[in-house]
């Protein structure tokens, strides 16, 4: 099945579908019998990578209905990309060959909450969760002003942050980036998650050339 979504848009239509399955209760759990194990247990051929924030609530597999070998994570607070989540997803890029990169963030995203409240009332943050915070500042901080409901601020902060994510991939000056993006080989892509319904919503998207 894998080796049938090593297309950017293959690789989406799998990730919706099965998100559509985990929203209407009709969910599947991938493949993790002990054959799948010794299949993979040498290589793996991962279609998606998977950027996306620690929160308990948002693991991908269950959101995605993907077995073993399926989805390549790279999980922090506030789903931002540091050198080391950079040269994770450049891994899967470059040695994986993996066709679509998702940058997913969720409804109410505790570190997106965080640095909301840094922007509007100087609340600091302790420890290194400060830094975490302060990579989020610059891609919320236009919208805070936007809206006077509180909630639709949040979805709106946390849209920003991907939207900066996503940017951040595109632009890198990586050719391992560049090139499959060039080639119509990668495509990166923007998701939000909500908590309520399960649903996510794909945005910024690419298009086939």
């Amino acid at each position: 099945m894998i080796d049938d979504l090593r297309t950017p848009r293959r690789a989406l239509e799998r990730l919706i579908d099965g998100n559509g399955r985990f929203t209407s209760d009709a969910a599947t759990v991938g493949d993790i019998t002990h054959h799948r194990r010794l299949q993979i247990a040498r290589e793996q051929r991962p279609f998606a990578t998977l950027v996306g924030c620690s929160d308990s609530r948002v693991g991908p597999e269950q959101l995605f209905g993907s077995g073993l070998g399926e989805l390549f994570i790279v999980r922090n607070a506030g789903n931002t990309v540091g050198d080391h989540a950079l040269g994770s997803i450049e891994y899967s890029v470059a040695m994986l060959g993996v066709p679509l990169v998702v940058v997913l963030g969720h409804e109410r995203c505790g570190a997106v909450l965080a640095a909301l409240d840094m922007l509007q009332h100087g609340t600091v943050s302790p420890g290194a969760i400060g830094s975490l915070v302060d990579a989020i500042i610059p891609a919320i901080a236009p919208v805070v002003d936007d809206v006077a409901d509180a909630d639709q601020l949040v979805a709106n902060a946390v849209r920003a942050n991907i939207r900066a994510t996503v940017a951040q991939l595109r632009t890198s000056p990586e050719p391992i980036i560049q090139q499959p993006r060039s080639d119509g080989e990668l495509w990166i892509v923007g998701a939000y998650y909500d908590l309520t319904s399960g649903h996510v919503d794909f945005f910024d998207l690419e298009h086939d050339g």
